[in-house]
């Protein structure tokens, strides 16, 4: 995000805001419309509700969130969110500060829509709702953005003058939780959205994304929210009408988009509108740079074909000699390694060689190639224009995020039966291609909830999604403390048996289990208090 808004406060986004939104339109004799005349126009609701779309998230985003987590790692320190993932942000951190200013400018967006939507002339009543609707559910995916990351934030559904953005104070987390599950509650029960649009609207949010988001919500609060979670995502499952898409590795393409799995995306098109995320993971040989690069530690995530985990696994299904085989083939589809490929446009297979210092691709060849031996595959688009530029949509929520967030909830509670395993893990498995009874059948003994994370792990990895879950588990400084690994070369030196040692991270539970609040924010407003040991 901080290529887009640098170091902006709320006040500076506000103003900015403002002349964004009238920038382009028809002109007045006075050189620029007023705001009542903006307002007086019945095209200016879809005008304003698409630049709240275009605001919501982006592909850089998506992607580069699991580099603050052990999924991934990107090598570039003075762009994204390194920092993060190592654990070495201040209260200058520029990310920190971009996050920040960026949900904030999106939340202006919303809030000067949602304040002069009964103004607007010429909407049905039907239309004006949908705005409605739309605009509260992008507005709370931001302030969940926030409070997720920051805590207590400034909390507001109005539109603020920048002298009040200047002396609000921070809103508890716990009051901005009940706000936001009662906005989207409002929005479901009074059916502001449709359950579904017609081809000429298609990425717009539905009544089943507004029941995702308020899911999402619920489970990041924990326990004594499951079973308002089961609930949602019950009735996603039965009314929703959604399914798995059949193959997984082409649910992330293009000639599969707006398929029956996805609840919501980032809408992108062919020249219109691009983004180039997929040259910051392609390797060398296909004119990438490998900005960013899975871990070692996703990589062991994925069990094997009969259901073990690697660490757990007997020598007959798992031997590291040949650790790709007899693996989950969501790995595959994934990540790439050496001897797996790409499929190009033309039909053929782009194989990649990532041993250490093979051309062009190897482990340490070269400052382009992957810092930890290991490609992203997810996202890759072989129907790119000159410099990878990409019009590939970027899910923000699909059905097999439902059914692990059902499972989860159910697990959490104990509730986890041989039923609902059927219902959620096991379809996950078999769209996956497992058919070893082992790993499709509901696992007595076995440890459920950790059985569930990891499900979630392998099939949601690279989408986003894992900062939230390491944070809301409690988990972070476990997974965020120490070396964090790339692929096994067997060298002696700068390795850990054998693993190539790739950044030595660090988790305070004390302190970064919330962001600090940006320094330059709090020199604006003096009324921002900071969180704890920073």
């Amino acid at each position: 995000m901080n290529k887009y808004i640098q170091r902006s406060s709320i006040a500076v986004a506000i103003a900015c805001l403002f002349f964004v939104s009238c920038h382009d339109l028809d002109l007045t004799p006075h050189d620029r419309e007023t705001d009542a005349d903006y307002w007086n126009k019945p095209e200016s609701a879809m005008y304003m509700i698409n630049k709240c779309y275009q605001g919501m998230n982006n592909a850089d985003e998506v992607l580069y969130a699991d580099a603050m987590t052990d999924n991934a790692y990107t090598k570039v320190s003075n762009s994204h969110n390194q920092a993060i993932g190592n654990g070495t942000y201040s209260t200058a951190d520029n990310y920190v500060q971009s996050v920040w200013s960026y949900r904030y400018a999106g939340i202006h967006q919303c809030n000067q829509l949602l304040n002069n939507l009964d103004r607007i002339p010429e909407l049905s009543d039907a239309l004006r709702n949908r705005y409605r609707g739309e605009a509260i559910f992008i507005r709370a995916y931001h302030y969940f953005e926030l409070y997720s990351k920051f805590g207590d934030v400034p909390f507001f559904t109005t539109v603020i003058s920048i002298d009040e953005s200047r002396t609000i104070g921070r809103t508890a987390k716990a009051e901005i939780v009940n706000s936001l599950l009662t906005q989207l509650s409002e929005v479901i029960d009074n059916n502001y959205l449709p359950p579904s649009y017609d081809a000429q609207n298609i990425g717009r949010i539905t009544r089943w994304a507004a029941m995702g988001l308020k899911a999402r919500i619920l489970l990041f609060e924990g326990a004594g929210r499951y079973n308002e979670v089961t609930l949602l995502t019950d009735r996603i499952m039965t009314e929703g009408g959604f399914s798995l898409y059949s193959n997984y590795e082409d649910l992330f393409t293009i000639a599969h988009e707006n398929n029956a799995e996805i609840l919501l995306d980032v809408q992108y098109k062919p020249v219109d509108r691009e983004h180039q995320v997929q040259y910051n993971f392609l390797p060398p040989s296909l004119g990438g740079y490998s900005q960013l690069s899975p871990l070692q530690e996703l990589v062991d995530n994925y069990i094997t074909l009969d259901g073990y985990s690697v660490a757990d696994a007997p020598s007959s299904s798992y031997d590291p000699e040949v650790p790709f085989s007899n693996r989950d083939p969501r790995l595959a589809a994934t990540i790439m390694y050496t001897g797996n490929s790409y499929g190009l446009a033309d039909g053929s297979q782009h194989v990649v060689d990532s041993r250490k210092g093979v051309a062009p691709d190897g482990f340490d060849f070269s400052s382009d190639a992957s810092a930890t031996g290991y490609y992203i595959k997810k996202y890759w688009d072989n129907t790119y224009r000159s410099n990878l530029m990409s019009g590939l949509n970027i899910i923000l929520m699909r059905y097999a995020d439902i059914l692990l967030m059902h499972a989860e909830a159910l697990a959490e509670q104990g509730q986890l039966t041989a039923t609902e395993w059927d219902r959620t893990i096991r379809p996950l498995r078999v769209r996956a291609g497992f058919t070893e009874p082992r790993a499709l059948e509901f696992p007595v003994g076995g440890d459920l909830k950790e059985i569930v994370r990891r499900e979630r792990r392998s099939e949601l990895a690279l989408e986003g999604l894992r900062h939230k879950d390491i944070i809301r588990w409690r988990i972070a400084e476990q997974v965020l403390n120490g070396w964090s690994h790339g692929l096994y070369t067997g060298d002696a030196v700068g390795t850990d048996n054998g693993y190539v040692r790739v950044e030595n991270r660090r988790f305070d539970a004390g302190r970064h289990y919330l962001w600090p609040i940006p320094q330059n924010e709090r020199d604006l407003n003096s009324s921002l208090t900071q969180n704890p040991q920073w």
